[in-house]
């Protein structure tokens, strides 16, 4: 089998021995000292030792593991990888699904109408994306960093590669209370495969911390008669937000 530059060099990164090449052709083996040396831009979610690195990494480190990421086949039609906005240590944080078209163009999450749409649902309870306090602004991260093609749903392999980087981004802003937003963004976080129907109306747990489940303002859109069911999960939000920690 025939491997091209990349693999080989996700190969070494893993330790693993290339047979059947020349020997000028097989990947050197990494020691420790060099793989701990590598820089936060070489990190790939999917290599055994990266994950334990990603969960060492600051704010600045950890930005630049994500610009760089090359662990799955979805950076190579990305325009730019989508990381996240808000405040570094609120209180709420806001978990999503995957970019769409204008969450790649313009690297960050929930623009566009559905964007819109949340901006008003934030504002209902006293929350807001702008620049505020921890108190009133909120922190808001997608399930992957990068958008699928022609935005189909994410891949479970996907998800399970971009994983590290927004459990870090919790651990970051150790947010108070978590909002996971559509179904994705909710099975991932919590490791089932139920359907958002069950999930919702309940608070669950991610580590210690609340979380609340909801539907994906794209999907209100299109589904006006669920907002009233959203507007619930919005009030089962602030309520568990504004009990003692």
């Amino acid at each position: 089998m025939r491997w091209d530059e990349r693999q080989r060099e996700m190969l070494a990164a893993m330790g693993v021995r290339v047979f059947g090449l020349p020997a000028a052709e097989a990947p050197p083996p990494v020691t420790a000292p060099a793989r701990a040396a590598a820089p936060p831009q070489a990190l790939a979610a999917g290599t055994p030792g990266a994950r334990a690195d990603i969960a060492t990494l600051d704010w600045p480190a950890l930005r630049a593991a994500v610009a760089g990421c090359r662990a799955c086949g979805l950076c190579e039609s990305r325009t730019q990888t989508v990381f996240g906005v808000g405040n570094e240590r609120a209180r709420l944080m806001i978990v999503g699904e995957a970019p769409g078209e204008n969450e790649d163009l313009q690297g960050e999450p929930f623009v566009g109408q559905a964007g819109k749409l949340l901006d008003n649902m934030l504002r209902a309870i006293g929350l807001t994306r702008a620049d505020d306090t921890p108190e009133r602004q909120v922190f808001i991260a997608n399930t992957l960093k990068c958008r699928p093609p022609r935005n189909r749903n994410p891949d479970p392999a996907e998800t399970a590669m971009c994983a590290p980087f927004l459990e870090r981004q919790i651990e970051l802003v150790q947010p108070r209370l978590l909002l996971a937003m559509g179904r994705f963004a909710a099975q991932s976080l919590l490791r089932t495969d139920e359907p958002i129907g069950k999930l919702r109306g309940r608070v669950h747990r991610w580590r210690g911390i609340p979380v609340v489940v909801t539907y994906h303002p794209a999907y209100l859109l299109r589904s006006l008669a669920e907002k009233a069911r959203a507007w619930d999960d919005l009030c089962l939000a602030a309520s568990n937000l504004e009990q003692p920690p």
